[in-house]
């Protein structure tokens, strides 16, 4: 069986990054969607089926290809943190955050006319203390305007983390384990440089 062109299904460049870091050739397209949870849905059951809507989505433009889809959300206390609006709401999560744990939930899916993978990645970071001084600063630098719980990982807010636990390429937004195990099942060829 021939193996189909790969597609991501996000314009997140760490997304990018990280498949390109696997050897991957595909292409990708961000996907706009609502990202509202319904009513009664986790925030597990939300960043899967977002990532499963993002990838079903592209694959209706797509479909002779192989369709990853991914979602990222912050959750503290049951609260779940996306994207932040603007500064004042970037500085209240990072403020609710500061010198407690959280977890990062990333729901990844893969699919085609004939597949339908998907995983959840979920870990722990705990965060410092965070003075309102530093949050302001941070948002200044333009990093955080665009990122679940208004931090990147990778990024600037590594002097935030006190301890990782789990999948740093889950907390960047693309579980590289989890990613790479749904590839091999539907025969893509992972780090084939």
């Amino acid at each position: 069986m021939p193996i189909l062109p790969l597609h991501l299904a996000s314009a997140s460049p760490r997304r990018r990054e990280i498949l390109t870091s696997l050897g991957l050739q595909f292409t990708y397209s961000g996907e706009d969607l609502d990202e509202q949870a319904q009513p009664g849905e986790t925030a597990a059951e939300l960043v899967v089926r977002l990532a499963s809507d993002k990838a079903m989505a592209a694959l209706r433009s797509r479909p002779e290809s192989l369709v990853l889809g991914a979602d990222t959300v912050v959750v503290l206390g049951g609260e779940v943190f996306g994207k932040p609006a603007d500064q004042d709401e970037a500085v209240a999560m990072l403020a609710a955050l500061s010198g407690r744990t959280h977890e990062v939930m990333t729901g990844v899916v893969l699919v085609s006319r004939e597949h339908r993978l998907s995983a959840l990645s979920c870990s722990q970071v705990r965060f410092r203390d965070i003075s309102q001084a530093e949050a302001e600063a941070y948002w200044r630098t333009g990093e955080p305007q665009d990122k679940a719980g208004g931090y990147a990982v990778q990024g600037l807010a590594a002097v935030f983390i006190a301890e990782l636990r789990g999948s740093y390429s889950g907390v960047m937004g693309l579980p590289v384990f989890e990613t790479a195990a749904m590839l091999r099942s539907a025969g893509v060829e992972v780090l084939n440089q």
